[in-house]
């Protein structure tokens, strides 16, 4: 054991020399591993697939980086991008970096009220798009930014991609202070406007430790992160995270489908997979409990608790045991079920993981003292103790950043409930305005919503409480049912009895609402606090 714990504090020694003490390029660093032979991308839509190399993406996002110098962008500028997976976003991205520029990630299912206050509040030099995208940029976000489009331009002004490639490569790379930014990502909660995270380029020690120890992406792995990059897990782990070790990225530009992901992993040779539960969840669904033939070896899940009956599905139809990890938009990820050796343990039921390097995670009271074993209180960051800690606090947010920590400075808080073992596991028990107060009990809905899906018929399920006399508040379920399962009173009395059989007589749905879907962020977490509402009206 000494000498994995040396191992990992010269590799933290490391991480930190060379992200943190001097300045860097992202873009530089990406391009690098060309001459290696390593990276690029694989593109996949309905009609083609291809192969991208380190060479021809440099070479395009270098004349896009010309065209965004001749018009005003510089260091630290910020620019808006607003496109699906494809072969573009990552050119614009490269381009950004190279500029030492701020990549503003503005997700596709966005409307245009989300996408004006970004581009505003960001105060973005231009927005890159395409022609499916580009009517939910209104007059406000086009006084503001500039716009590129891919594909034909149908406004005065705005500027074909392809014309902007038509420029001489801008061949330089500029570099920026380790606290300079290379992303401004937007995060919202229940109430109130999205804030603003700024991503410091040297948040880079932070995204490969957790490459390396949590989803332990090895050299010989064919690597595929489903998530979308207009959130922070597919952004930090899905494109900067791989690319800047020298890895290929995968992009499937289709709707999602969970035959068409059988179908990726098994025409690539998939070995090392990560994605969020609402996908997972989805997979279980529609690939039931076949056997999946693939060459997957270590499969990782973010976003929000996955659910054992998920895990267990995963074990019996892929052969591959599903990790989960904890992590937050504001500090990457810090609680995993780790797959490198230097940290793996067996993982227990329920556990979202232990603390990796350079993060020093705690549960703390209301009064912020750290608590015991096996008590619920808040998931806090132990600043003083977590050296990888990158989070600047919410860009032209000073008050919302006072609320995220204690007021001695100390702590980061993350605002999600939780309880640690004496072994340092890590188990959720939901937001902490989702933890339900029934008769004097403290019920975390996530236990309830696991228990729910045990039953053959669900395919999702969510759990708030609702105001009630007499217990104060009473648990209610949102039920998804599978394909063909059809909702009754009969099927409502069997899934409260799994909750009474295999939870407890207090924890069980005194409600059971069967819906359609679930309301979701765009990146796939369950919104409680919109059922909360609803519920009220």
């Amino acid at each position: 054991m000494e000498d994995v714990g040396k191992g990992l504090d010269d590799y933290l020694s490391d991480l930190l020399a060379r992200y943190k003490s001097g300045p860097n390029n992202l873009a530089r660093t990406i391009l690098s591993h060309s001459k290696d032979g390593r990276g690029g991308l694989i593109y996949v839509d309905e009609t083609s697939s291809r192969e991208y190399s380190l060479d021809e993406l440099g070479d395009s996002s270098a004349r896009l980086a010309a065209y965004l110098f001749e018009h005003g962008v510089e260091r630290g500028d910020r620019v808006g991008v607003l496109l699906p997976k494809c072969p573009e976003l990552l050119i614009t991205a490269l381009a950004i970096w190279r500029l030492g520029a701020v990549y503003v990630p503005l997700f596709t299912a966005f409307g245009t009220d989300a996408i004006s206050f970004r581009v505003e509040d960001s105060k973005s030099a231009f927005v890159v798009t395409n022609s499916a995208n580009v009517a939910k940029l209104d007059d406000l976000s086009r006084s503001i930014a500039k716009v590129i489009v891919v594909g034909e331009t149908q406004v005065d002004g705005d500027v074909s991609f392809a014309q902007a490639l038509s420029e001489e490569p801008y061949l330089d790379f500029v570099d920026i202070d380790p606290m300079e930014l290379i992303v401004l990502i937007y995060t919202s909660g229940t109430t109130g406007t999205p804030k603003g995270v700024p991503v410091p380029i040297w948040a880079l020690a932070a995204f490969e430790a957790y490459m390396t120890l949590g989803i332990g992406i090895r050299s010989s792995d064919t690597y595929w992160n489903l998530a979308d990059p207009g959130w922070a897990y597919g952004l930090y782990y899905g494109v900067i995270g791989p690319l800047s070790l020298g890895h290929s990225i995968l992009f499937l530009n289709l709707p999602f489908d969970p035959k068409n992901i059988e179908g990726i992993w098994q025409r690539y040779n998939v070995t090392n997979f990560a994605g969020a539960p609402t996908a997972y969840r989805a997979m279980r669904a529609a690939l039931s409990d076949k056997v999946i033939p693939t060459k997957l070896e270590r499969m990782s899940s973010a976003g929000e608790p996955l659910n054992p009956e998920v895990i267990d599905w995963a074990a019996k139809s892929l052969g591959v045991e599903i990790r989960d990890h904890y992590g937050q938009t504001e500090l990457g990820m810090m609680i995993n079920n780790h797959f490198d050796e230097r940290l793996r343990r067996s993982v227990k039921p329920g556990s979202m993981g232990q603390n990796t390097m350079g993060f020093r995670a705690v549960v703390l009271s209301s009064d912020f003292v750290e608590l015991g074993f096996g008590i619920d209180g808040e998931v806090a960051i132990d600043t003083y103790a977590s050296p990888l800690f990158w989070f600047p606090g919410y860009y032209n947010a000073l008050e919302k950043t006072k609320e995220r920590f204690s007021s001695d400075g100390r702590y980061y808080l993350s605002g999600d409930v939780a309880s640690m073992d004496d072994e340092g596991n890590f188990f959720f028990a939901g937001r902490s305005d989702d933890v339900i107060l029934t008769a004097g009990y403290r019920v975390g809905p996530f236990e309830v919503e696991s228990t729910i899906m045990a039953h053959r018929a669900v395919a999702e399920c969510a759990v708030i409480g609702v105001p009630d006399e007499l217990r104060g508040e009473a648990i209610s379920a949102y039920v998804v049912l599978r394909e063909g399962e059809v909702p009754s009173d009969q099927l409502a009395e069997e899934i409260r009895q799994v909750v009474r059989d295999r939870l407890s007589k207090t924890s069980y749905p005194r409600f059971v609402n069967f819906v359609e879907a679930l309301p979701k962020t765009p990146s796939g977490k369950i919104q409680r606090f919109l059922l909360r509402r609803d519920s009220k009206d």
